[in-house]
């Protein structure tokens, strides 16, 4: 069993991760939109291997064990295809919008997190997730209408995709994080992502503008921070109440798409918003009194 000490300061470390991964996530469209997702993901890692490299060449590592660095190269695979389809995708749909539909990724994870963690998915869980699930359909609902063109609906099924892929992603984190330091997973995460990516440089990469570094580099900084802060949160509370922090990424979502590109705030984000955050307050709640909310669901 966790440490129920550590939930409350573990979920708040996730909330902070989430939160600098929106706005990295703004920014990489951002630059996205001006040289492609491809290039603006390989040149962000290339830039955090250096900075975490460096950093995590003054701790004096050991090299991991091979069966930790198998997980390690496992779960970059599954990063490399969830970055990539869902940056493409951000460039061809809205910013909140890619958000809401990636939101089907943490109810996925609770049911591999009871598959394959064998964690007990408690009754106050499931409803915090049907409750922000419901969120995220007020504010589709008030977003999405009328027609897309081809080249949207592409958008959208990269966004699913990278859904998936997240879904499963967010279950490696925990049992990865129970094996590995924050600091060694960031680096060999970037390292082997990077090295996938890599493989088509012959044919997509392009040295980018000088205009376009400063986002770069702050996009580094940012998916830095943020993996270090939610590696550290995954190695102290379960995958079941980690992942409803993911609905609040739509708040930063929203904020961002309205700053950055005109993306309005309405009431249908506004109630939707409520309901995400009342979701993620009742699956964090200690959970007391009746047995059967103790014992969960099988």
């Amino acid at each position: 069993m966790p440490d129920r000490s550590q939930v409350a300061p573990a979920f708040l470390a996730a909330c902070a991760g989430i939160a600098l991964y929106s706005v990295m996530d703004a920014v990489m469209k951002a630059v996205s939109i001006e040289i492609g997702a491809y290039n603006a993901l390989v040149w962000r890692l290339g830039v955090a291997v250096i900075l975490v490299g460096t950093i995590y060449g003054f701790t004096r590592p050991k090299m991991p064990v091979r069966s930790t660095m198998k997980v390690h190269f496992g779960r970059s695979i599954l990063v490399a295809v969830m970055a990539l389809s869902f940056f493409w995708g951000i460039v061809r749909v809205p910013l909140a919008e890619a958000i809401a539909l990636s939101f089907i990724a943490p109810l996925i994870a609770l049911g591999l997190a009871a598959l394959f963690l064998k964690e007990q998915i408690g009754t106050r869980s499931v409803l915090g997730s049907v409750l922000g699930l419901a969120g995220v359909g007020v504010v589709v609902a008030g977003r999405i209408g009328g027609t897309y063109s081809d080249d949207t609906l592409l958008g959208i099924g990269a966004v699913l995709l990278s859904a998936v892929f997240y879904a499963v992603n967010l279950v490696v984190a925990r049992h990865q994080a129970q094996l590995a330091k924050p600091l060694e997973i960031a680096f060999f995460q970037n390292l082997f992502v990077l090295g996938l990516l890599s493989v088509a440089a012959p044919w997509w990469l392009e040295v980018p503008a000088a205009q376009h570094w400063p986002g770069i580099g702050a996009c580094a900084l940012l998916a830095t921070a943020s993996l270090l802060l939610l590696s550290w949160a995954y190695a102290r509370a379960e995958a079941q109440i980690l992942v409803m922090v993911e609905y609040t990424a739509f708040i930063w979502a929203a904020i961002m798409g309205w700053i950055w590109f005109d993306e309005p705030l309405t009431l249908a984000t506004i109630a939707g918003t409520l309901l995400i955050v009342a979701g993620c307050l009742l699956a964090v709640k200690k959970q007391s009194g009746a047995p059967e909310a103790e014992a969960g669901l099988q």
